[in-house]
């Protein structure tokens, strides 16, 4: 398990570097500066704002340092705040992405397992068609959509949330909502599948054979063999929630890191993109080797591999 394990800690470094390295090498790679504007900057003042962040040296010294400094815990100045490095910007922000991630988290995992049970258990019955339906409906509506049509209804017609607004009570209820249905609606989905496949082995007709109740096989046999394929999205789909969505924060006005990763690119904020994108990297590969943890908790064989 430690070789696994340490296998898996050196895979990690190894993508972050890449990442880190793809990301450098695209952004110079677009055409443009980020210090190009509509209004031209007098020769000397951009002579000296270039000189200030090293953008006047060669491509490869700028990534060495880049390099240098990202392996020390430093990401660099952001160009657009400048009385704020990127680890301050991140700091600030991620704490507010994490708890909106957190709380879709919950609210994926409460409605998924439910909802992909039941309809597992009562096929063809009409929780299943109303699961399905449901499902479906969230998957299809995009995040921008179905973030309006909320605000539209529950804000704007019944008054019964308010919009635009962070960290006041029910604030949070919305975005909620709009960031955790379609995760909810593709893992019920999917858990249903898994566990409609699981209903038909051998080891569950064994099961009923000995007067084990519906409901324990349901939940002792049926729903841990069926887990893996669950797994295999909960973990990327983890990092993608504690980061944020972009577009719900852009709707919503939340002042979470997507938000500010959005206003990064708009102003070519080389820096603060490669922390961002340098930090959703670091959690989506957490949160793989967290996955492949609970494999190999859930069958064993998979740790010997």
């Amino acid at each position: 398990m430690a070789r696994f394990l340490l296998r898996r800690l050196l895979h990690l470094v190894l993508v972050l570097w890449f990442v880190t390295t793809l990301t450098f090498a695209l952004l110079r790679l677009v055409p443009g500066g980020p210090f190009d504007r509509d209004r031209r900057l007098p020769p000397e003042v951009l002579a000296n704002i270039l000189a200030k962040y090293h953008l006047d040296e060669p491509v490869w010294r700028q990534y060495v340092r880049y390099l240098g400094s990202v392996i020390g815990g430093d990401l660099g100045p952001s160009y657009k705040y400048v009385d704020r490095g990127v680890n301050d910007v991140i700091a600030e922000t991620l704490p507010v992405s994490a708890e909106l991630g957190v709380l879709a988290l919950a609210f994926v995992l409460t409605v998924s397992l439910p909802a992909g049970l039941a309809a597992a258990r009562w096929r063809g019955s009409w929780i299943d068609r109303c699961v399905t339906l449901a499902s479906a409906t969230a998957i299809a509506l995009p995040h921008f959509l179905l973030g309006a049509l909320l605000i539209w209804i529950f804000a704007l017609r019944l008054g019964w949330f308010q919009a635009g607004i962070w960290n006041e009570p029910g604030s949070a209820i919305l975005p909620v909502a709009t960031l955790g249905a379609a995760p909810a609606a593709y893992l019920a989905a999917l858990l249903r599948s898994s566990l409609i496949e699981t209903f038909r082995q051998d080891f569950i007709r064994t099961a009923r054979a000995k007067g084990i109740g519906e409901a324990a096989i349901a939940l002792k046999h049926a729903l841990r063999n069926s887990l893996i394929p669950f797994l295999s999205v909960l973990g990327p789909l983890t990092a993608t929630l504690l980061t944020g969505s972009f577009v719900v924060e852009y709707v919503f006005a939340i002042p979470g890191m997507g938000r500010f990763f959005i206003t990064a690119v708009t102003d070519r904020d080389y820096p603060l993109i490669g922390g961002v994108t340098l930090v959703y990297t670091a959690l989506l590969a957490a949160a793989n080797l967290i996955v492949e943890l609970c494999y190999g908790w859930l069958d064993p064989r998979i740790r010997t591999r």
